[in-house]
């Protein structure tokens, strides 16, 4: 296993503090006064989701954690959990609670395959897709002078999430939506073209 020093402990890297996986979320490396740089890191924690702060000093040095990555395939909700199964053998099940899932799966269809963040042989966690195309399920039409509130809608997209859109989105078209932010990113394609 690597170890990191203070200043290499960036975003999206994942270390190992007390046995535990933390995914670092944000980093700033600054003095203060006359004293050493200092590193104040967001981390969290990817097995309970608890998210600390936590500060590392010049002479710290941090394990990295040894994340592997394994396709999954995105099954179905249910109470809470996700379920989820081996690409090449459905009988190969388990599931992650909700705890452990970000708000993107509500743009993820089943049957989609994601990558699997695995620690200690234990599932810990999914990469999403930072843009997914879906299709527009419900829209309302857009009415004549309702572009007081600075031209947009709610429509429904095929998994059910709700997307604010511009007004010239219909029923039945394709749109590019950002995971990260759940933000409307470009019309894609569908059955008015």
């Amino acid at each position: 296993m690597s170890q990191l020093n203070y200043d290499e402990i960036k975003e999206r890297k994942y270390i190992v503090m007390d046995g535990q996986p933390w995914e670092v979320l944000t980093s700033h490396v600054f003095r203060k006064q006359q004293r050493k740089p200092v590193n104040a890191v967001k981390l969290r924690n990817l097995k309970s989701g608890k998210v600390t702060e936590q500060s590392f000093h010049v002479s710290e040095k941090v394990e990295e954690a040894e994340i592997e990555n394994r396709d999954v395939k995105y099954l179905y909700e249910n109470k809470g959990e996700y379920w989820f199964c081996s690409p090449t053998d459905p009988s190969d099940r388990f599931k992650i609670d909700s705890g452990l899932i970000g708000a993107e799966i509500k743009f993820i269809k089943t049957n989609s395959i994601l990558t699997g963040l695995v620690f200690d042989d234990e599932f810990i966690g999914v990469k999403f897709p930072i843009k997914v195309e879906l299709k527009v399920t419900e829209a309302h039409d857009a009415v004549k002078g309702n572009t007081a509130q600075g031209g947009t809608k709610q429509v429904v997209v095929e998994t059910g999430a709700t997307v604010n859109v511009p007004m010239f989105i219909k029923q039945g078209e394709i749109i590019r939506i950002n995971t990260e932010t759940g933000d409307y990113a470009e019309r894609v394609g569908g059955n008015n073209f």
